[in-house]
């Protein structure tokens, strides 16, 4: 019963941290955006992620790269991602436009998606860098990559990459989608498993309660003097 007890609070507790992670998400999302002399000055980038940005830059076009296998609304396809040359400053972020589905006749052909030249203002969320896939062998260049891992993406590019990317963010264009999935941290599922621990506590002591006291009681009043 300790065990199974300190389980069940044990999982409230990490409900808890994960209902407070959410919450802090929240309220990041609400605050003024940051421009890019905001971003560029910023020590710790972990400290404004998930808030909004609106930076003015330059497409680093020849850098794109589609994103493999990154599902949007149950279909399979890239998500494209392109430096940004913030304005007034070297440094570069990644963005991830959008979402864009994949040609299955042919797997190695990427979609005509069109890039501004000069300068462009992108609104979006700050985030972290692109998620990582399972990926056999060693990343292979290209435009379709599995992954973009960003000290070896600087290197290749020659680009001045901050340790964050943007999501951007806004309607739909002819080609990107961005219905980009709200963030869960999982607290309905510590919840759940709290409640499954609890309900184990709770049988085990009326399980206790059963053998060691009620049923001998009852086998006590059956074997009495008055039914002999």
């Amino acid at each position: 019963m300790a065990v199974t007890g300190s389980l069940g609070t044990w999982q409230l507790s990490r409900a808890a941290e994960k209902q407070a992670l959410e919450d802090l998400i929240e309220a990041r999302a609400s605050l003024p955006a940051w421009d890019e002399q905001t971003l560029t000055q910023t020590q710790d980038l972990n400290a404004g992620l998930h808030r909004p940005v609106r930076l003015q830059g330059e497409w680093v076009s020849e850098n794109s790269v589609f994103l493999d296998n990154r599902p949007m609304g149950g279909h399979s396809g890239f998500i494209l991602v392109t430096p940004l040359r913030l304005k007034g400053d070297d440094q570069s972020i990644l963005v991830q436009r959008g979402w864009v589905p994949r040609d299955f006749g042919d797997r190695t052909r990427v979609p005509a998606v069109a890039t501004p030249t000069g300068l462009v203002t992108v609104a979006g969320r700050l985030a972290p860098p692109p998620s990582q896939l399972f990926e056999l062998g060693e990343a292979q260049p290209g435009a379709i990559r599995q992954n973009i891992v960003l000290p070896a993406f600087a290197t290749e590019t020659g680009l001045a990459l901050m340790q964050a990317s943007v999501l951007q963010t806004g309607p739909p264009d002819a080609a990107l989608q961005r219905d980009w999935p709200r963030f869960a941290a999982g607290v309905a599922k510590h919840q759940g498993y709290a409640f499954q621990w609890f309900a184990m506590c709770t049988t085990t002591a009326a399980l206790y309660l059963w053998f060691q006291f009620i049923s001998p009681r009852r086998k006590r009043r059956t074997d009495g003097p008055e039914f002999r």
